[in-house]
């Protein structure tokens, strides 16, 4: 496509304006019949009158941005979401960024995919969330001639971790970003760890649309706006694994300050989450604990070993309370035993059992870290022993 020199906006050789169009904005070329305007002039001079609409304002990079990683996520988000209205191929054609400063002038090939970019506001780029607006020289009762002026509401928006009528300037302040999650996290445990703080309004684990597994992002709205700072400032920050929460509002920076007077309230409620972290995916307190990489199936076949491994459990488990039973399940020939490699130890309160739980989770036996969660009684009580 021509592109124009954008000082003048005039192709050279040009006759008078066409009635009712912008003045001198769309002349014809010379020789041209009035009837067969030619297509590629026009929609070079376009470009210059549509550009305060046709650009969007993109804030909060990373240190990282670059005008290449800019235009390219910008453009395949766009093609997600079915943003795109002009056609096939990119839907970005600029763009210009301003590193000191962290904001972006990203230009999109029309005003519609403008407005449809509008829409992305809150979403994740390298890691962090942006900002996406209108920049300060867009006019709107003009670009309302120009094409939509809103994001089109049937945008697939959830394709890239957005809630429909929650970003493109609508989005709350009290909307809360989760990353780092360890992907194993589970929807229903990521939900339980944010609801300890209270019930949600609205949740969103992103996940990956081929394969349906988590991104390791989410965000949630709390029904009560006075919790999300104390859920904030209490995950953000807890390492899991090898990863390490961060918990903020989606629309703050990355460089967000923990007010000093937090910093009690941040040490207790880390604690909180922390515990609640650490019980998943056993949460919910029982007085049965299931031990896991423990015991081998292999070591369970001898009647000797088996019960000197029975003993060695027994030992250990009454070191913390009052221990009613002992079960370890063994392999069966020729039949897939349930819970064979587990043990479980059920105590006579649940006070005993929480502290056997504190006090072997992690442990080694055998060279093995032992994972330790509670087990539902019900199920212990009925010999299902698989879950």
């Amino acid at each position: 496509m021509h592109r124009l020199d954008g000082s003048s906006g005039q192709i050279p050789g040009t006759t008078p304006a066409i009635p009712g169009m912008f003045p001198a904005m769309f002349p014809l070329a010379t020789g041209q019949p009035f009837g067969a305007l030619p297509v590629m002039p026009v929609q070079a001079m376009t470009q210059q009158a549509t550009r305060h609409a046709r650009r969007v304002y993109v804030g909060g990079l990373p240190p990282t941005a670059n005008e290449q990683s800019v235009a390219t996520f910008f453009s395949q988000v766009m093609a997600a979401i079915g943003g795109n209205t002009a056609g096939p191929g990119d839907a970005v054609v600029n763009v210009y960024i301003n590193h000191e400063k962290k904001f972006a002038f990203v230009e999109m090939r029309s005003v519609e995919e403008a407005s449809n970019a509008m829409a992305l506001d809150g979403i994740i780029f390298e890691g962090a969330p942006v900002k996406v607006r209108r920049p300060s020289d867009y006019n709107p009762s003009l670009a309302a001639t120009l094409g939509p002026s809103q994001p089109n509401p049937n945008l697939n928006l959830a394709a890239v971790g957005l809630t429909p009528g929650s970003a493109g300037g609508l989005e709350g302040p009290d909307r809360i970003f989760v990353g780092g999650l360890p992907y194993y996290f589970t929807e229903a445990q990521v939900r339980e760890l944010l609801e300890s703080f209270g019930p949600l309004r609205g949740f969103d684990l992103v996940k990956d649309r081929e394969t349906g597994n988590s991104k390791g992002y989410a965000f949630c709205v709390y029904q009560d706006l006075s919790v999300t700072d104390i859920a904030c400032a209490a995950l953000n920050g807890i390492k899991m694994g090898d990863k390490t929460l961060t918990v903020r509002r989606a629309n703050q920076g990355t460089n967000q300050p923990k007010p000093e007077q937090e910093s009690v309230l941040l040490h207790a409620q880390q604690q909180i989450a922390l515990q609640k972290l650490m019980l998943q995916p056993g949460a919910v307190s029982t007085k049965v604990l299931c031990l896991t990489q423990v015991v081998s199936p292999e070591e369970l076949i001898n009647d000797e070993d088996y019960e000197d491994i029975m003993e060695d459990m027994r030992g250990e488990g009454e070191k913390f309370g009052t221990l009613v039973n002992v079960v370890i399940p063994r392999p069966r020939p020729n039949d897939a035993a349930p819970g064979v490699g587990k043990v479980f130890l059920e105590y006579a309160d649940i006070d005993s059992a929480t502290k056997a739980r504190a006090g072997l989770n992690g442990r080694k036996f055998g060279g093995n870290q032992v994972v330790a969660v509670f087990y539902p009684e019900n199920k212990f009580a009925q010999g299902e022993y698989d879950d």
